[in-house]
């Protein structure tokens, strides 16, 4: 009897300090993975892993940098497995020869990032230049300007250095500028300067 209302605590109190911040991870997730059932099952294993370690969460000290950091070190892990893992190739599939070279209707299965629905979700332009950027530059500007985290809790999440933080989202802040200044001219929001 002990053991369950230990565990019935438990998991009350983890809801109502976690589930506050599931918009925040989910949007962190999306614009991370770029794909809508990756991102959901990203903050899924966030969730059981953050649920899993409570016990280790002290109480008092910043919650949502604590599962910031549970998500950020859930997604490189598995970017990293998907690096070491060989691309699998279905043998049945392989068409062998030009046989049917006139062929164009052949279906490709795309496995990326669910365009249509990442838009809807994030029609804006600075979100749009933000999801070109190079990963370890994404993850920091994110963490700093979207969520708001100063540069010692992006550190902590992220396990570098803050000048190593600074330093990222100096770069990252560099390259959407340029990013967003290309755009700003072909749109005609400014004039190119020719010389």
């Amino acid at each position: 009897m002990t053991v369950t209302l230990e565990k019935d605590t438990t998991k009350t109190r983890f809801e109502d300090i976690a589930f506050e911040y599931m918009d925040s991870l989910y949007s962190t997730a999306l614009r991370m993975t770029r794909n809508t059932q990756e991102a959901e099952d990203l903050v899924q294993d966030t969730y059981l892993r953050a649920f899993r370690f409570f016990d280790k969460f002290e109480p008092g000290t910043n919650f949502k940098a604590w599962i910031f950091k549970i998500l950020t070190n859930t997604f490189i892990n598995r970017y990293r497995k998907k690096v070491r893992t060989p691309q699998q190739i279905d043998l049945e599939k392989v068409t062998y020869g030009l046989e049917n070279e006139e062929e164009s209707d052949l279906k490709v299965e795309w496995t990326g990032y669910d365009e249509e629905k990442y838009a809807e979700l994030f029609d804006d332009d600075i979100k749009s230049a933000l999801a070109q950027l190079p990963e370890e530059f994404r993850i920091v500007v994110m963490l700093s300007d979207v969520e708001d985290f100063t540069y010692k809790e992006i550190a902590e999440i992220i396990d570098r250095p803050s000048g190593t933080v600074m330093s990222r989202l100096f770069r990252g802040r560099r390259m959407l500028q340029k990013i967003l200044e290309k755009y700003a001219k072909k749109e005609g929001y400014v004039r190119s300067t020719s010389v």
